[in-house]
C-alpha cells in the first residue's frame, strides 16, 4: 500500500486523463529496459542475436532509437537472464530505464565539450553521456558517497568509458570551485525517488514523509545554484529527478530564477504521450512562469516518472 499523503499529492498534480494508467503503473511490473553500448560494438544485431539465444526477447524502443540511442525493452520476466548475460557482465549492454535516458539525450552533449556530472553514481547517465561523445571531449563525474563512488568507477570502467574523470566530492562545492567552466551540466538530483514506489514492495516507499520530501528539497536548493554556478554563460544545464513531489521540481526551479540572473528555460524537444509541462502553482501559491517549460513524464506501464528542466545561462 502506497502513503495515503503521498497518493493525495499525487493525484492533485497529476493529469486527470492520465491519472488511471498513472496509478496502476504502481503496481505493474514494467518491461526491463536497456541499452546497447556503442563504445564497445559497431552494430545492435550481434548483441541482440546473442540475447535472443538465451530466449530473451527485445524489441526497440522507437524515440530512443530516433535519437541514435540502441536502447530495448524485453519482458519483466527475463530481468534475471539478462541481468546475468554475458553482454552484462563485460559491458556491451547497460540497464537502465528509458526515463532515466531522457536527460542525457535533452541534454545533447557534443564530442568537444566538457560536461559535469554533478551527482553522478551509479553512472547511467554519465555512460550515455560518454557514449554520445564518442568517448571524445572530457566529463568530469562527481559523487559525495564513498560506496556509490567506487560503484560508479567500476560502472565506467566496465563499459568501457574513457573521457572521464570521477571525482568523490560534495556537488554542492563545485560551483564555488569551477565557476563559469562546463558547457552542459547534468544534475539527476537526489531526490525522495516516489517514481520508484511499488505496491508489492513495501520497503520502496517505506522511507516517504512530508519531512523527507522537505530533506531533498534543501539539498537540492543548494546543489542547482553550485551546477548553475559552474556552467559557462551560454552553456546548458538538465535538472531532473525522479520524483512527483513539487518541492523537489518545480519549486527548485523556482529558487534558482530567484537567486540567480541570466537563468531561462529551454524547450524540451521531445514528443512523448505522457509527457506534459510543470506546474503553474502548488497550493494556491504561483511559481515562476518558466516553470511551465519544464516537463513532467507520467509513469506508465513502460517508463517510469520524470522531471525534466533544460536551463541556459545567458
Amino acid at each position: 500500500m502506497l502513503p495515503a499523503e503521498f497518493l493525495s499529492r499525487f493525484e492533485m498534480t497529476c493529469p486527470s486523463d492520465l491519472l488511471a494508467d498513472a496509478l496502476a503503473s504502481f503496481a505493474a511490473k514494467e518491461a526491463v529496459a536497456f541499452r546497447i553500448n556503442r563504445l564497445k560494438v559497431s552494430a545492435p544485431e550481434p548483441v541482440l542475436a546473442e540475447l535472443a539465444g538465451l530466449g530473451i526477447e527485445c524489441a526497440p524502443v522507437a524515440w530512443a532509437q530516433a535519437a541514435g540511442v540502441w536502447a530495448y525493452t524485453c519482458p519483466q520476466e527475463q530481468r534475471e537472464t539478462l541481468t546475468y548475460s554475458l553482454a552484462a557482465s563485460v559491458g556491451t549492454i547497460y540497464i537502465q530505464s528509458l526515463s532515466s535516458m531522457l536527460a542525457p539525450i535533452l541534454l545533447a552533449p557534443r564530442p568537444e565539450e566538457w560536461v559535469l556530472d554533478l551527482a553522478a553514481a551509479p553512472g547511467g547517465k554519465t555512460i550515455l553521456l560518454a557514449e554520445m561523445m564518442g568517448n571524445q571531449g572530457k566529463i568530469s563525474a562527481v559523487e559525495p558517497v564513498s560506496a556509490r563512488y567506487h560503484r560508479l568507477k567500476a560502472n565506467l570502467a566496465r563499459m568501457g568509458v574513457s573521457n572521464t574523470q570521477t571525482y568523490l566530492k560534495d556537488g554542492r562545492v563545485v560551483g564555488s570551485l569551477k565557476p563559469d567552466s562546463f558547457d552542459r551540466v547534468m544534475l539527476d538530483a537526489p531526490c525522495s525517488s516516489e517514481s520508484r514506489f511499488k505496491t508489492w514492495d513495501p520497503a520502496s516507499c517505506e522511507h516517504w514523509s512530508p519531512a523527507k520530501v522537505s530533506e531533498c528539497a534543501k539539498k537540492q536548493k543548494r546543489l542547482i545554484l553550485s551546477a548553475f554556478d559552474a556552467l559557462k554563460p551560454g552553456g546548458v544545464l538538465m535538472y531532473c529527478t525522479c520524483s512527483f513531489a513539487p518541492e523537489e521540481n518545480e519549486l527548485i526551479v523556482d529558487h534558482l530564477l530567484k537567486k540567480r540572473e541570466g537563468v531561462h528555460l529551454l524547450p524540451l524537444a521531445l514528443d512523448l504521450p505522457n509527457l506534459r509541462p510543470g506546474l503553474g502553482e502548488w497550493k494556491g501559491k504561483p511559481l515562476a512562469a518558466a516553470c511551465l517549460e519544464t516537463r513532467r513524464v507520467w509513469p506508465t506501464g513502460e517508463m517510469d516518472g520524470f522531471y525534466l528542466a533544460l536551463i541556459g545561462k545567458a
